[in-house]
Protein backbone atom coordinates (compact mmCIF):
# COMPACT_ATOMS: atom_id res chain seq x y z
CA UNK A 1 0.00 0.00 0.00
CA UNK A 2 1.27 3.40 -0.95
CA UNK A 3 1.05 6.03 1.73
CA UNK A 4 -1.02 9.11 1.02
CA UNK A 5 1.53 11.64 -0.24
CA UNK A 6 1.81 14.73 -2.42
CA UNK A 7 1.90 13.83 -6.08
CA UNK A 8 0.32 10.39 -5.69
CA UNK A 9 -1.66 9.59 -8.86
CA UNK A 10 -5.06 7.96 -8.36
CA UNK A 11 -7.71 6.76 -10.81
CA UNK A 12 -11.50 6.56 -10.72
CA UNK A 13 -13.58 4.60 -13.24
CA UNK A 14 -17.17 5.65 -13.86
CA UNK A 15 -19.92 6.05 -16.46
CA UNK A 16 -18.94 9.75 -16.71
CA UNK A 17 -16.01 12.05 -16.14
CA UNK A 18 -15.68 13.17 -12.53
CA UNK A 19 -13.86 16.48 -12.18
CA UNK A 20 -15.18 17.47 -8.79
CA UNK A 21 -16.41 14.59 -6.63
CA UNK A 22 -19.31 15.29 -4.27
CA UNK A 23 -19.93 13.24 -1.14
CA UNK A 24 -23.70 13.60 -1.63
CA UNK A 25 -23.40 11.45 -4.75
CA UNK A 26 -21.38 8.71 -3.04
CA UNK A 27 -23.05 5.47 -2.01
CA UNK A 28 -23.28 4.19 1.55
CA UNK A 29 -22.33 0.71 2.62
CA UNK A 30 -19.17 0.42 0.52
CA UNK A 31 -15.98 -1.27 1.81
CA UNK A 32 -14.78 1.72 3.86
CA UNK A 33 -18.09 3.53 4.10
CA UNK A 34 -19.46 6.48 2.22
CA UNK A 35 -16.80 8.28 0.21
CA UNK A 36 -15.14 8.80 -3.14
CA UNK A 37 -13.12 5.70 -4.12
CA UNK A 38 -9.92 5.71 -6.16
CA UNK A 39 -7.01 3.34 -6.82
CA UNK A 40 -3.35 3.55 -7.84
CA UNK A 41 -4.10 0.86 -10.44
CA UNK A 42 -5.21 2.25 -13.79
CA UNK A 43 -6.23 -1.30 -14.81
CA UNK A 44 -8.37 -1.74 -11.68
CA UNK A 45 -10.20 1.54 -12.34
CA UNK A 46 -10.81 0.56 -15.97
CA UNK A 47 -12.11 -2.86 -14.91
CA UNK A 48 -14.73 -1.09 -12.78
CA UNK A 49 -16.20 0.76 -15.77
CA UNK A 50 -18.64 -2.00 -16.78
CA UNK A 51 -20.00 -2.25 -13.23
CA UNK A 52 -20.41 1.54 -12.98
CA UNK A 53 -22.26 1.66 -16.30
CA UNK A 54 -24.62 -1.19 -15.35
CA UNK A 55 -25.42 0.48 -12.00
CA UNK A 56 -26.03 3.84 -13.73
CA UNK A 57 -28.32 2.17 -16.30
CA UNK A 58 -30.30 0.36 -13.59
CA UNK A 59 -30.57 3.59 -11.62
CA UNK A 60 -31.85 5.46 -14.67
CA UNK A 61 -28.90 7.85 -14.58
CA UNK A 62 -27.85 7.04 -18.14
CA UNK A 63 -29.54 5.46 -21.14
CA UNK A 64 -29.20 1.74 -21.61
CA UNK A 65 -26.51 0.83 -24.12
CA UNK A 66 -23.79 3.35 -23.30
CA UNK A 67 -20.67 1.80 -24.82
CA UNK A 68 -18.00 3.74 -22.97
CA UNK A 69 -16.89 4.74 -19.50
CA UNK A 70 -14.54 7.45 -18.34
CA UNK A 71 -11.27 7.05 -16.47
CA UNK A 72 -10.73 10.17 -14.35
CA UNK A 73 -7.16 10.80 -13.18
CA UNK A 74 -6.34 12.75 -10.01
CA UNK A 75 -3.23 13.84 -8.14
CA UNK A 76 -3.07 14.19 -4.38
CA UNK A 77 -1.97 17.61 -3.11
CA UNK A 78 -2.04 17.66 0.67
CA UNK A 79 -3.37 21.17 1.26
CA UNK A 80 -4.67 20.09 4.67
CA UNK A 81 -3.49 17.71 7.35
CA UNK A 82 -5.61 14.63 6.82
CA UNK A 83 -6.24 11.85 9.29
CA UNK A 84 -5.85 8.58 7.46
CA UNK A 85 -5.98 4.88 8.24
CA UNK A 86 -4.09 2.60 5.88
CA UNK A 87 -4.58 -1.16 6.03
CA UNK A 88 -1.25 -2.57 4.84
CA UNK A 89 -2.58 -6.12 4.55
CA UNK A 90 -5.83 -7.89 3.83
CA UNK A 91 -6.02 -9.30 7.35
CA UNK A 92 -8.76 -9.81 9.96
CA UNK A 93 -8.81 -6.10 10.90
CA UNK A 94 -9.30 -5.14 7.23
CA UNK A 95 -12.01 -7.80 6.82
CA UNK A 96 -13.88 -6.62 9.93
CA UNK A 97 -13.74 -3.01 8.70
CA UNK A 98 -15.25 -4.01 5.35
CA UNK A 99 -17.91 -6.13 7.06
CA UNK A 100 -18.72 -3.24 9.43
CA UNK A 101 -19.37 -0.91 6.51
CA UNK A 102 -21.21 -3.42 4.32
CA UNK A 103 -23.52 -4.87 6.97
CA UNK A 104 -25.01 -2.43 9.44
CA UNK A 105 -24.35 -3.21 13.13
CA UNK A 106 -22.04 -6.15 12.35
CA UNK A 107 -18.96 -4.49 13.90
CA UNK A 108 -20.52 -1.24 15.15
CA UNK A 109 -17.49 -0.23 17.22
CA UNK A 110 -15.20 -0.48 14.18
CA UNK A 111 -17.59 1.50 11.98
CA UNK A 112 -17.77 4.21 14.67
CA UNK A 113 -13.97 4.29 15.07
CA UNK A 114 -13.43 4.68 11.32
CA UNK A 115 -15.67 7.78 11.23
CA UNK A 116 -12.78 9.85 12.59
CA UNK A 117 -10.68 9.44 9.43
CA UNK A 118 -10.64 11.65 6.34
CA UNK A 119 -9.18 8.84 4.21
CA UNK A 120 -9.19 5.07 4.62
CA UNK A 121 -7.12 2.87 2.32
CA UNK A 122 -6.52 -0.83 1.90
CA UNK A 123 -6.97 -3.72 -0.46
CA UNK A 124 -9.99 -3.63 -2.76
CA UNK A 125 -12.62 -6.29 -2.83
CA UNK A 126 -13.38 -6.37 -6.56
CA UNK A 127 -16.08 -8.19 -8.52
CA UNK A 128 -14.10 -11.44 -8.34
CA UNK A 129 -13.94 -11.30 -4.53
CA UNK A 130 -17.35 -9.77 -3.84
CA UNK A 131 -19.12 -13.15 -3.68
CA UNK A 132 -16.68 -14.30 -0.99
CA UNK A 133 -17.32 -11.18 1.10
CA UNK A 134 -21.09 -11.53 0.70
CA UNK A 135 -20.81 -15.14 1.91
CA UNK A 136 -18.70 -14.01 4.88
CA UNK A 137 -21.15 -11.31 6.05
CA UNK A 138 -24.02 -13.78 5.53
CA UNK A 139 -22.37 -16.27 7.89
CA UNK A 140 -21.73 -18.96 5.27
CA UNK A 141 -18.17 -19.53 6.61
CA UNK A 142 -19.28 -19.51 10.26
CA UNK A 143 -19.86 -16.72 12.74
CA UNK A 144 -18.59 -13.44 11.33
CA UNK A 145 -15.56 -12.37 13.34
CA UNK A 146 -14.64 -15.87 14.45
CA UNK A 147 -11.05 -16.90 13.85
CA UNK A 148 -12.11 -19.81 11.62
CA UNK A 149 -14.49 -17.73 9.46
CA UNK A 150 -11.91 -14.92 9.16
CA UNK A 151 -9.09 -17.27 8.16
CA UNK A 152 -11.23 -19.14 5.62
CA UNK A 153 -12.54 -15.94 4.02
CA UNK A 154 -9.11 -14.30 3.77
CA UNK A 155 -7.66 -17.51 2.31
CA UNK A 156 -10.37 -17.51 -0.39
CA UNK A 157 -9.68 -13.87 -1.29
CA UNK A 158 -6.05 -14.49 -2.28
CA UNK A 159 -5.04 -11.16 -0.68
CA UNK A 160 -1.67 -11.03 -2.44
CA UNK A 161 -3.53 -10.52 -5.74
CA UNK A 162 -5.81 -7.73 -4.56
CA UNK A 163 -5.27 -4.13 -5.73
CA UNK A 164 -5.63 -1.07 -3.53
CA UNK A 165 -8.40 1.44 -2.91
CA UNK A 166 -8.47 4.86 -1.27
CA UNK A 167 -11.73 6.19 0.16
CA UNK A 168 -11.85 9.98 0.53
CA UNK A 169 -14.56 10.42 3.16
CA UNK A 170 -14.66 14.15 3.92
CA UNK A 171 -14.89 17.44 2.06
CA UNK A 172 -11.44 18.29 3.46
CA UNK A 173 -10.03 15.11 1.92
CA UNK A 174 -11.71 15.75 -1.45
CA UNK A 175 -10.17 19.23 -1.46
CA UNK A 176 -6.75 17.52 -1.60
CA UNK A 177 -7.58 15.87 -4.95
CA UNK A 178 -6.68 17.73 -8.14
CA UNK A 179 -8.34 16.59 -11.36
CA UNK A 180 -5.74 15.90 -14.07
CA UNK A 181 -7.75 14.48 -16.99
CA UNK A 182 -10.62 12.32 -18.13
CA UNK A 183 -10.20 9.60 -20.73
CA UNK A 184 -13.06 7.95 -22.60
CA UNK A 185 -12.64 4.15 -22.61
CA UNK A 186 -14.71 2.18 -25.13
CA UNK A 187 -16.06 -1.08 -23.74
CA UNK A 188 -15.58 -2.92 -27.05
CA UNK A 189 -11.82 -2.59 -26.62
CA UNK A 190 -11.86 -4.03 -23.09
Amino acid sequence: MKELADGLTLYHGSYCQVKRPLLEKCSKRKDFGKGFYLTTSREQAISFLKTAIIKAEIGGIINVGQEYGVLSTFEVHLKHKLSSYIFQEADADWLHCIAAHRKKDSFAEIEKEMQQYDVIAGKIADDATNRTLVAYVSGVFGRMGSEAADAFCIGQLLPERLKDQYCFKTVKALDCLSFVKGEKIWLKKM
